[in-house]
């Protein structure tokens, strides 16, 4: 229940909302219970005196009690309806602003289905407990309390029909809800399993038509999908038994009273009317049982849901700010002491080991070694995606952990290998790197990537749409684009991770050629390619997570094995290609 009330606390700017709708809840009981009694001397005394004046204002009086009972009902759906699309609004934002601030070891902690879910799915579940529960959870109480107190007053034996069938319903409840609850969970978890394969497919679709596996993905997906539909059928066939249960329970308290109530009338101990009142409170309280019971139902899904939301929300981001954060970065020098690197705590092996390395400001640094020899991690802890397990990573000569992170990762400029581009056209993405760059800081840019060679055709210019993703760009155009956005930065250093593995050579050397202009901006060149680094200041070759080797093109021609086996092999194949074209 504490995930519920943490869930629920985003509701306190609804509050005001929240009130009215229980007050109008609590003023339509009130109506509703009004009218049995009204009925009552109708029958037992407007009908045998046949006094139409009488039976008309006691009919006109039940009619203004229903039509009054309506009108709040309708103003309760309103602001129930404005609470409950209030929540989910609140908690979405709640949620989006968390993940913004969740650092790379956050979101390896969460998939990113399972997010998708907790911020759809888990919400929408929230709101209908809030929109479909609140007016039964404030209206049954009333209604059984107060319909089980009116009928003891009308016939006090009879009642105690109550005493027997409410344990029943009870223990009724209790099994179903212990049986659901897990399985509710199961649900969700299959959930998260279905976006994650929808996701994967739709992210993957060029790659699905050209190897043509629409039919495998078709089967991955409807295995994923028939473990969701059974464990949904499985939960909601536990659900569902709590409907006819209570139906029978319901019936057979009604033919009891009745039964009982017959026999008392025939006695004189009773009266028609009285027995009519004390069946429509009999349905009052046992519709408020079985809507109590819904609810509780509603609730342990809701638990799974919120437990979830809550995980999201109470997810401390792994990096945090100093006390005192140093806000400028003093130059390009970056420095590797001793530092060594695990993804997560249980790794038994770290993916950097024992690193030392001296890069001084201004230098063209190449980054070199097989695939996963930790390439991509060790330029990762410069602008403190993540913290080096042990030792210190230094910029500017500082740690990196004495900075503040903002001021670090303004300072810092990183091409991804993976390109990114947002939907809106060239322009809106070339301003992430600088939201107050102007046409000509940016048409700059864009030359010293070679970006002008295209834009120059498009026949909207930096207006261009890109689409969704940057579909609307081929990969090495959007390699370009990526690298001309990082340099609006104007950064003291400037990381490519592979950024230039989809352009030419040529178009290659003339990016390479417009950045060594950049004198005073520290350089790092993570490459496959031999010629991609080979004017670099020096190149550091990796391998299995460890500096293999340092040196200049010809330093490590003449003396490192692997340098010189990676430049035989592309340099025979270009030699070979030349010979055969």
């Amino acid at each position: 229940m504490d995930d519920l009330k943490y869930v629920f606390s985003y509701l306190k700017s609804y509050r005001k909302d929240l009130i009215l709708a229980i007050i109008l809840v609590c003023v339509e009981c009130m109506f509703e219970i009004i009218i049995p009694l009204l009925m009552t001397d109708l029958i037992d005394v407007g009908v045998p005196a046949r006094d139409w004046g009488f039976l008309m204002r006691q009919g006109g009086l039940m009619v203004g009690c229903a039509v009054l009972a309506l009108i709040t009902g309708l103003m309760y759906a309103r602001f129930a309806a404005k609470t409950a699309n209030g929540l989910g609004a609140q908690l979405r934002l709640a949620q989006y602003k968390k993940m913004q601030e969740y650092d790379f070891q956050n979101l390896d902690h969460f998939s990113v289905p399972s997010l998708v879910t907790r911020m759809t799915t888990d919400v929408t579940v929230m709101q209908n407990a809030v929109n479909a529960g609140l007016r039964p959870l404030a209206r049954s109480p009333i209604m059984l309390f107060m319909g089980i107190g009116l009928a003891f007053m009308i016939n006090s034996s009879l009642a105690l029909i109550f005493v027997i069938t409410a344990p029943v319903l009870g223990v009724i409840l209790a099994l179903i809800v212990h049986k659901i609850g897990p399985l509710y969970n199961k649900q969700q978890a299959a959930i998260d399993h279905v976006n994650g394969r929808v996701q994967e497919d739709l992210t993957a679709i060029r790659a699905i038509k050209a190897f043509v596996r629409e039919d495998f993905e078709t089967e991955q997906f409807d295995e994923v999908n028939d473990r969701l539909a059974s464990a949904s059928l499985e939960t909601f066939r536990n659900a569902v038994l709590n409907q006819p249960a209570f139906q029978a329970t319901m019936y057979i308290t009604v033919v009891c009273i009745m039964w009982f109530g017959g026999r008392m009338i025939l006695a004189g101990s009773m009266t028609v009317g009285d027995l009519t009142a004390f069946l429509s409170y009999v349905l009052q309280v046992m519709n408020s049982v079985m809507l109590i019971s819904n609810v509780f139902l509603m609730l342990t899904r809701s638990l799974a849901s919120a437990r979830r939301i809550r995980e999201m929300l109470e997810e401390k981001p792994a990096l945090d700010n100093p006390a005192q954060p140093v806000t400028e970065v003093k130059d390009g020098q970056i420095d590797f002491e001793n530092v060594s690197f695990k993804y997560t705590e249980k790794a038994q092996k770290p993916a950097l080991s024992h690193v030392n390395l001296h890069i001084p400001a201004g230098a063209t640094v190449g980054v070199i070694g097989g695939t996963g020899s930790a390439k991509t991690t060790l330029v990762q802890l410069i602008p403190r995606l993540y913290d080096a397990t042990e030792g210190t990573v230094k910029v500017g000569g500082r740690d990196v952990r004495d900075y503040d992170m903002a001021a670090l990762r303004d300072a810092v400029g990183i091409v991804l290998q993976k390109n990114l581009l947002f939907s809106g056209t060239i322009r809106e993405n070339l301003l992430w790197g600088n939201q107050e760059a102007d046409d000509d800081a940016i048409w700059t840019a864009c030359r010293t990537a070679c970006a002008d060679e295209f834009l120059n055709r498009m026949p909207e210019g930096l207006d261009t749409d890109l689409g969704q993703g940057g579909v609307n760009v081929s990969g090495g155009q959007k390699q370009r684009l990526c690298i001309a956005r990082t340099l609006l930065k104007h950064p003291k250093v400037l990381i490519f991770d592979d950024s230039t593995s989809a352009v030419d050579t040529a178009t290659e050397e003339k990016i390479r050629t417009g950045l060594a202009a950049l004198t005073d901006v520290t350089k790092i060149i993570i490459a496959q390619r031999v010629t991609s680094v080979m004017k670099a200041d020096f190149i550091i070759i990796l391998e299995d997570g460890q500096v293999h080797a340092v040196g200049t093109h010809q330093e490590l021609l003449q003396s490192d094995s692997i340098y010189q086996e990676i430049y035989d092999s592309q340099m025979k194949g270009d030699e070979e290609d030349g010979r055969t074209a």
